[in-house]
């Protein structure tokens, strides 16, 4: 895979400055029943890495300790993690919200036959990957069959409750484009998501659209394919200086396997750490104590991904 950091690095983003924190995105490992080309994370069937019980439970502390209202879980396939069940539990009985950043195929996978009924027990949100309403496009993102595949898990949801009105179960779909392109604009292709999965009977609650991070998988492919300058040209051209006010790293911290700190899951990829005086590499147990708010963000040229057009966060468009 060819690195990015090394063209990101030298950058003029704006300076951005942290407010408190309110979410915990907590990576618990790379491994994934998936391989797809957008994926910042590079996740995949052979990945190891897998958060321990140990890391766990300083998470469970650290939400318990600082106000902490929500905690976002990825992957890989966080529901690959043996102790993710245990810390959806417990993060629910402190009262959090919970979203999981599901990939769909793998409420199909065995072992997790049971998956849906539990998330909905749990009142957990479901944020799920699905890159377009066309299983040729799906097909061609995520490999041949994950249209179907994740239509079946969808309905799996939708009967457990899942984007029913007055339901309380919350189902979210996320896109992402298929090339080095901006998303179209969030609110028109909701309604066309609605209008073609309406015909399959497919019930969700919003999209939100992100747009493709210039690091890891993506990345590597823009470097190989001679598109990466181009892609950050229009990512430059396209910021809006008002997202910066929205952008995720304002209020959220990004958690990685091994429990290290970083500003956004987009910065724990590309091994910036949160910056923290007297530590070049903080680990959430040094933060148990410390309050955030003002401190300075790490960035670099891909943060433009986050504010070109419309604006991308984990939660969709900003504006």
């Amino acid at each position: 895979m060819l690195p990015t950091l090394p063209l990101l690095k030298q950058t003029d983003f704006p300076a951005i400055a942290r407010k408190s924190i309110t979410t915990l995105q907590v990576n618990l490992g790379y491994r994934c029943n998936q391989s797809c080309l957008h994926c910042h994370v590079n996740a995949g069937p052979n990945r190891s890495e897998e958060m321990s019980a140990e890391t766990i439970d300083l998470i469970l502390d650290y939400c318990r300790s600082n106000g902490v209202k929500s905690i976002d879980l990825t992957g890989g396939a966080p529901e690959l993690n043996p102790g993710f069940r245990h810390l959806v539990t417990t993060a629910r009985e402190l009262g959090l919200h919970v979203i999981d950043r599901c990939n769909l195929t793998i409420l199909n996978e065995p072992g997790q036959e049971d998956l849906h009924t539990f998330l909905a027990a749990h009142q957990v949100e479901v944020v799920a990957s699905l890159p377009c309403y066309l299983q040729e496009n799906v097909d061609a993102q995520r490999g041949k069959g994950a249209y179907e595949n994740s239509i079946a898990a969808i309905r799996k949801l939708n009967a457990a409750g899942y984007g029913h009105d007055g339901s309380g179960l919350t189902l979210n779909f996320v896109f992402n484009p298929a090339g080095s392109s901006l998303p179209p604009s969030q609110t028109l292709l909701e309604a066309d998501y609605r209008r073609e999965l309406g015909k399959l009977g497919i019930l969700f609650n919003q999209l939100f659209t992100l747009t493709n991070m210039p690091i890891k998988r993506f990345g590597s492919t823009l470097i190989s394919k001679g598109e990466f300058a181009d892609y950050m040209v229009l990512l430059k051209r396209a910021h809006l200086e008002s997202n910066l006010e929205e952008v995720m790293c304002r209020s959220l911290i990004s958690i990685d396997w091994q429990g290290y700190v970083y500003d956004c899951d987009f910065n724990q990829m590309l091994e910036l750490p949160l910056p923290m005086a007297g530590r070049t590499r903080p680990h959430l147990r040094d933060l148990m104590q410390l309050d955030l708010n003002g401190n300075p963000v790490a960035i670099a040229d891909h943060c433009y991904g986050c504010t070109a057009g419309q604006g991308s966060s984990c939660g969709g468009a900003l504006s």
